[in-house]
């Protein structure tokens, strides 16, 4: 007699327990709608353990998860607490996420340019995860920024300024605080699956209209292959499509640190900077993708006929001074000190500081920037363990960057920590982070490959996972 499978003859009502999930995945079979709900639920409502979640992680992140079993636990966590309207703001609601990089500050840029065009920007972010920084935990360098605030102040904000960027409440996407925490402490980030629902999760929550990803590629990205960060980048948009959130993701270069710092106060220091028009060469490439990246936002929120048109238009707001008056206007809203902007140099206090010199001359031929990550965070800039804080002036500005021609004893990154006896680890990875050469390095696009929702569909079909 042929046997069937007994997971096929459990009636939908039956009972589901964690631990036949976490076996199922570990065996590499894939979970349906209903069980990934349970999973989403539980780790919302605390009535599975950490164990088991991080259980079953680690069996996701190994066997992988299907292209359902993406779009199932993306629109789970997306509803396991409540979510927001921006109906009353009477504005195409657009927001852009990185998957995550070093130095990479374009948030601060971005949300006040595409508000200064007349798109709504209603961003929730995150903080530092593994050798990344955190969108809040920069903003928080701010005296008086507060990243959490209700739907309603978010609202109030967003009516005011345009623009607001803060975290997840205890009550929006739930199970993704959660899973995300985990995930950081479990080694279990680098999964496109994943990331993906993370991700979306959290921007769906927020009711958009439409949505610009950033999906690093290179050395600093936490998806290093570039076939990796191409099925992010095509899964990420069909599953967003999929939801009703028109979508597109840009590919760009993290084999560098974007900008010239890498950390949390001093990111936002270089920030304003180019909000008030200055355009140092060593900030020309942060200039450059965030002017990309606003374009993008500005023409899916119907404020400009192409990417290239948006791309004008914030330039303009760039020049005119209207998204720097944006951006002061958000700091204040969320009970932030603008003051501080005004002497920066005053306000940055470190514990330690340090000045690395070029060991021999010649060329930065290549830089392993998720090793400068970590570098920051063991500065004191990010954390290694949920919950922990970070230090606001910990960080490192680069006096060189790739490509630059160095001579032999020549300052090429200053170090700020918490203390002294923090530099010393920091500084070890960056001598092994940063290759010396005789020759300079070929040129890497900063934007590379772009998914719409005509072509990720295709590639998904066509990849081979």
């Amino acid at each position: 007699m042929k046997q069937t499978d007994p997971m096929q003859t459990v009636p939908n009502s039956a009972p589901l327990h964690t631990v036949d999930l976490i076996r199922k995945k570990r065996d590499g079979l894939s979970l349906d709608d209903r069980e990934i709900r349970f999973l989403a639920n539980g780790a919302a409502d605390g009535s599975i353990p950490l164990e088991q979640l991080s259980a079953w992680l680690m069996a996701a992140w190994i066997r992988g998860l299907s292209l359902t079993e993406t779009r199932a636990l993306t629109i789970a966590m997306r509803d396991s607490g409540e979510k927001f309207s921006p109906a009353r703001l009477r504005k195409t609601a657009v927001d852009k996420h990185s998957t995550g990089g070093v130095g990479d500050k374009t948030s601060f840029l971005i949300a006040p340019l595409a508000a200064a065009c007349g798109v709504a920007v209603p961003m929730i972010s995150g903080r530092a995860l593994g050798h990344t920084g955190g969108t809040l935990d920069k903003l928080e360098s701010i005296p008086g920024y507060r990243t959490t605030l209700t739907l309603q102040e978010f609202e109030t904000v967003l009516l005011r300024c345009g623009a607001s960027i803060v975290s997840q409440t205890p009550s929006l996407v739930p199970a993704d605080r959660v899973l995300y925490a985990l995930r950081d402490r479990t080694g279990t980030v680098e999964n496109p699956g994943l990331i993906c629902a993370s991700i979306l999760s959290k921007k769906l929550a927020a009711g958009l209209d439409a949505l610009v990803l950033d999906v690093k590629t290179g050395s600093g990205a936490f998806l290093r292959k570039q076939e990796d960060s191409e099925y992010l980048a095509a899964l990420m948009v069909a599953t967003a499509e999929a939801a009703g959130t028109r979508t597109v993701a840009l590919l760009t270069d993290m084999s560098q640190p974007l900008g010239h710092t890498a950390g949390n106060w001093i990111e936002l220091v270089e920030s304003v900077a180019l909000l008030r028009g200055r355009r140092p060469a060593e900030s020309e490439d942060l200039r450059q993708l965030s002017l990309v990246l606003a374009g993008w936002m500005i023409h899916l929120g119907g404020q400009a006929g192409t990417p290239e048109g948006g791309y004008e238009r914030a330039e303009a707001a760039l020049a005119d001074g209207s998204a720097l008056r944006n951006f002061f206007c958000m700091i204040g809203a969320h009970g932030g000190d603008t003051s501080v902007f005004d002497d920066p140099a005053a306000f940055h206090n470190p514990g330690a500081t340090a000045v690395l010199t070029a060991w021999k001359s010649g060329y930065i031929s290549a830089m392993d920037t998720a090793k400068i990550g970590w570098a920051v965070q063991r500065l004191g800039a990010g954390r290694e363990k949920a919950g922990e804080p970070v230090d606001p002036h910990a960080g490192i500005d680069f006096n060189a960057r790739r490509g630059a021609k160095i001579q032999q004893g020549q300052p090429i990154a200053t170090l700020f920590a918490t203390s002294a006896g923090f530099l010393e680890e920091p500084s070890a990875l960056l001598k092994e982070a940063i290759i010396v050469s005789d020759s300079p390095p070929e040129p890497v696009p900063l934007v590379g490959r772009v998914f719409t929702r005509e072509n990720a569909e295709n590639y998904l079909q066509n990849a081979v996972r």
